[in-house]
């Protein structure tokens, strides 16, 4: 009985991946000419998936109709990060009943936000707060990752990847 091949790296091929992730770095010796120009024209340029058009809003609102105070929020050139972090900060929120988000489909950069809160504040109210302090969150990150890093620099620690514990 024959082996199907799998994805994963092998050495007896020359760093070549099997099955369906056959896209390699190098094209030298790629048996379907042009492939890697193919892939690369289905690939948006990186500007493209942050930058909003225009008349495009970064983000629009939209009640929903079958729950009271809900309400789902697209997001508009953003993915995962955004929408991970703004569901953790509003789940730890204690007017806040529901929070999840979904991307709805892998290659467009928008996700979907969906709130609930008890009516004690709206939707977006809840989200407008939650942004806010992941702002003040990550400002406190960035200053205390910046005086680590030069303290270590002071310290004369071997900052450029050492291997020293870290």
């Amino acid at each position: 009985m024959q082996k199907a091949p799998s994805a994963c790296w092998s050495s007896e091929n020359s760093g070549r991946m099997f099955g369906r992730a056959d896209m390699r770095v190098d094209n030298a010796e790629h048996p379907r000419p042009g492939f890697r120009a193919i892939a690369e024209e289905n690939v948006p340029n990186r500007f493209e998936t942050f930058l909003l058009g225009d008349g495009e809003k970064k983000v629009t609102e939209e009640p929903d109709t079958r729950v009271q105070s809900a309400s789902v929020f697209t997001f508009n050139r953003e993915d995962h990060t955004l929408g991970n972090m703004l569901r953790s900060r509003l789940k730890q929120s204690p007017h806040v009943l529901f929070s999840g988000y979904k991307v709805p489909h892998p290659l467009f950069s928008t996700f979907e936000l969906r709130v609930q809160t008890d009516g004690s504040l709206t939707p977006r109210q809840a989200v407008l707060q939650a942004c806010k302090d992941l702002v003040t969150d990550l400002g406190l990150l960035s200053r205390e990752f910046t005086k680590e890093w030069e303290l270590r620099k002071m310290v004369g620690d071997n900052v450029d990847g050492g291997t020293n514990g870290i």
